[in-house]
């Protein structure tokens, strides 16, 4: 009597054991707390933020939908509050060196103070300057300077005028310099006149009249001094009513911020340049004292500037350190940009239009990205890199890195970093990095692996229920009750193809959640139920199944061939398995295979064709190993054989296939006709074991689809590896077929079990028909 490989129907999902829940209703199911099935996820996210080194940054892997970015986000902001609120940042202008620009940091929450306390000194000085400046006191010792420098400069020029009458000329100021006119015989001299006079006479007046110039040259020289001295004196006394009007302001500051050493030696330049510079402040062309401070800030604007503070990052409301999500991680949003203005056509820019990047926000605390989106902006991840290495950052612009010249001339003293960057990304995206950035390595030692499965315990079943619970609560859903959480539980098993195992993709489960809720509400139900679930699911599946159902109306219509009844030699259903966006479906092929005499090749006609792939090409080779092994030790393999999958037309790949062709292959070497209500699936190796595939529970049903089309006559099933057993979750109309024995599913370890299936031989007896057949065809090629 032969084995018997069936499988009962329970073995076909593992259903949820409805009876173990404590709960009517997910309400009365407190939230969940943390994030389940990701033990060592949590344990190296936690590590990598207690390591307080520059290069002990994280990369967050895993699969879409698994929760990185929320889970990545909940723990840093909970390490962050516990942390210590850096520092505030700012910009000012340098008083050192022009085109400067100068870093400061204050104690968080005073950087706000201290901008606002220059722009109230700037405030002040206008008022209080002009004020003084035009004070009747300030006038009267301006006045008595000038005074003073006018009397002596018109002593000067009457001493002069004095000395031009001895010399008997006459001295004339005019605009365009002092004038000698000589006098002859009590008359003045035009220069025809003098002209005309005796060379005596005029070789005298030319002499006098050198020396009257050596004698102006020596009152200007005296003049210039006099200016200067009264210039000085002036000086002098700006400075005097300077130092009364900027010290009590200056030494309010320097007491406000003597705990600030970096503060003070700034507020010590502003005082100087403010004493030198005193001018800005006051105008003497206004008398009105509310007109004076509008007209003086109008005039004086851009000369005020550099007493004005850039307040780059400013942490006064900032709870512990900062943690910062950057969406869009361009180069000017994680290290800054400078802005322009347009002033009649011309671009300008000043230390106050530089704005902060991500990086300076999350300075002294955390910084995430994606890390897809990171190396899909340009600059954006040398720039990152260079601030790790640098352990600072400085504003950069693209046209830097283009080559193109910058309108700003300015330069900005980069500021220290201290910052944890959190990337998060595809595990293909790490290795590459891995691969192939060798500075990824050295900046991002700690590897936060988020698994897409996790096991199906009663632990994470119970935790599954509380996400249920705490999403539907945050949503304002309606409650799950057990069928309806037992179908959830199910589906995700089902989305893993894993009976033992559970989805960790969360943003799945959730879509079915709020689809479950939404025709919950449309059948006014107070609750979700099972039947709801099922439903949400059968629908989405019917949204996306379009293609699938154009296929199964192929198979329906004898468009494509395919029998699942009788017997064929050479002729057998594999099964393969289509994604088409996120739908998976199962794709039955009809295999065939052409034996003839020859030299024991094996032709891949998907390969002949360049439809094959790598690792389908891989399978056929191993048929040939298995022939070889099994029919060739004592004589040669006198055959020819062709494989083809017929009606494929878009490329084949992977070796679920392999089994199914060597059970055609057998067939046709023997002429053997094998079952054609039996679909296969299911990779081989050399001696002839089975191997489990991927995709089983889809491919099972594709079949099943078809016979249900065509009719099932009790006898149909699909034969798996044994090892695929535990993967199988089937939908319930699949299982009650089994169930009723109208569908049947085998489970194999070895190539002789499907060959009993198949042919309802044993193996032996189907190889030794095999074998007289080849000494036939040996026969046939000696002769």
């Amino acid at each position: 009597m032969h084995k018997d490989y069936r499988l009962p129907y329970i073995k076909l999902k593992k259903q949820c054991d409805i009876s173990k829940f404590d709960f009517e209703t997910t309400e009365e199911i407190p939230c969940l707390i943390g994030i389940m099935g990701q033990e060592r996820a949590e344990e190296a996210m936690n590590f990598g933020l207690g390591v307080e080194h520059p290069s002990y940054n994280i990369y967050i892997s895993g699969g879409n939908g698994t929760g990185r970015t929320s889970y990545a986000k909940k723990v840093v902001e909970s390490w962050a509050k516990n942390r210590a609120i850096p520092d505030d940042w700012c910009y000012v202008y340098s008083f050192q060196s022009r085109g400067e620009v100068e870093a400061l940091n204050l104690p968080a929450g005073m950087g706000k103070i201290f901008k606002k306390d220059m722009e109230d000194l700037v405030d002040e000085l206008l008022i209080q300057v002009p004020r003084v400046f035009h004070s009747m006191d300030y006038e009267r010792q301006r006045n008595e300077i000038i005074k003073e420098y006018q009397e002596k400069k018109n002593k000067l020029i009457q001493d002069l005028s004095d000395y031009a009458k001895e010399k008997k000329f006459i001295f004339k100021n005019t605009n365009n310099g002092f004038v000698f006119i000589p006098i002859y015989e009590d008359e003045e001299l035009s220069e025809e006149q003098v002209a005309e006079l005796d060379k005596e006479i005029k070789d005298a007046i030319e002499m006098q009249l050198n020396e009257l110039h050596e004698a102006t040259l020596e009152l200007l020289s005296n003049a210039k001094k006099l200016e200067r001295a009264a210039k000085k004196k002036l000086l002098q006394l700006e400075l005097r009513v300077g130092l009364y009007i900027v010290k009590p302001l200056m030494n309010d500051l320097f007491n406000k911020y003597k705990e600030c050493e970096n503060i003070c030696d700034y507020l010590k330049k502003v005082e100087s340049d403010i004493i030198e510079n005193i001018f800005y402040f006051y105008s003497e062309d206004v008398e009105e004292e509310e007109d004076m401070v509008n007209i003086r800030s109008l005039e004086n604007e851009d000369a005020l500037k550099k007493y004005k503070v850039n307040l780059m990052i400013d942490n006064s409301n900032t709870k512990g350190a900062p943690a910062i999500m950057e969406f869009n991680p361009t180069l000017n949003n994680l290290v800054g940009r400078i802005e322009y203005e347009n002033i009649n056509g011309n671009l300008r820019t000043d230390f106050l239009l530089v704005k902060p990047g991500a990086i300076h926000t999350a300075n002294g605390g955390y910084l995430i990205i994606h890390a897809k989106q990171l190396l899909s902006n340009p600059y954006a991840w040398e720039a990152l890199k260079r601030t790790l290495q640098t352990g600072e950052v400085a504003v950069e612009s693209i046209n830097s890195h283009l080559g193109i010249g910058e309108v700003s001339s300015m330069k900005l003293e980069p500021i220290p970093i201290k910052i944890k960057v959190i990337l998060i990304g595809s595990s293909y995206l790490y290795y590459l990095l891995h691969e192939y950035d060798e500075e990824f390595a050295k900046y991002f030692k700690i590897l936060v692996d988020f698994n897409e499965d996790m096991e199906r315990n009663e632990e994470n079943e119970r935790k599954i229920i509380s996400f249920i619970s705490c999403y539907t609560k945050q949503e304002n859903f309606l409650h799950f009750d057990k069928s309806a959480v037992a179908e959830l539980m199910e589906y995700s098993s089902r989305l893993i193809g894993n009976q033992n195992r559970l989805s960790a993709r969360f943003n799945k489960i959730i879509e079915i959640i709020i689809e479950a809720n939404q025709w919950a509400k449309l059948e006014k139900s107070p609750i979700i139920s099972g039947d709801h679930v099922q439903y949400a699911i059968r629908k989405k599946m019917n949204r996306l199944n379009r293609y699938e159902e154009k296929i199964l109306k192929s198979f329906a219509e004898g468009k494509i061939l395919m029998d699942v009844s009788g017997r064929k030699v050479g002729v057998i259903n594999g099964l393969s398995v289509i994604t088409i966006g996120e739908y998976l479906f199962g794709n039955p092929s009809v295999i065939t295979t052409a034996v003839s005499k020859g030299k024991g090749n094996i032709i891949n006609i998907e390969r002949e064709a360049n439809l094959s792939g790598d690792i389908y090409d891989k399978g056929v080779l191993i048929l040939t190993g298995f022939l070889l092994e099994k029919f060739a030790q004592d004589q040669d393999l006198n055959l020819r054989a062709q494989i083809c999958f017929e009606q494929s037309y878009g490329g084949v790949d992977g070796d679920s296939a392999s089994s199914a062709e060597l059970y055609c292959l057998l067939s046709s070497m023997g002429k053997i006709p094998i079952k054609q209500n039996i679909a296969v699936t299911g990779s081989v190796n050399q001696k002839g074991f089975i191997q489990p595939v991927g995709g089983v529970t889809e491919k099972i049903e594709g079949f099943f689809n078809i016979c249900t089309r065509k009719g099932l006559t009790g006898d149909q099933g699909v034969i798996i590896p044994y090892q695929n057993i535990e993967d199988l979750m089937l939908r319930d109309e699949v299982i009650e077929a089994v169930k009723n024995n109208q569908f049947h599913i085998y489970a194999v370890g070895h190539i002789d079990e499907g060959i009993q299936i198949l042919t309802d031989q044993k193996a032996e007896e189907v190889y030794k028909i095999i074998e007289e057949r080849l000494k036939l065809l040996e026969d046939v090629n000696n002769k």
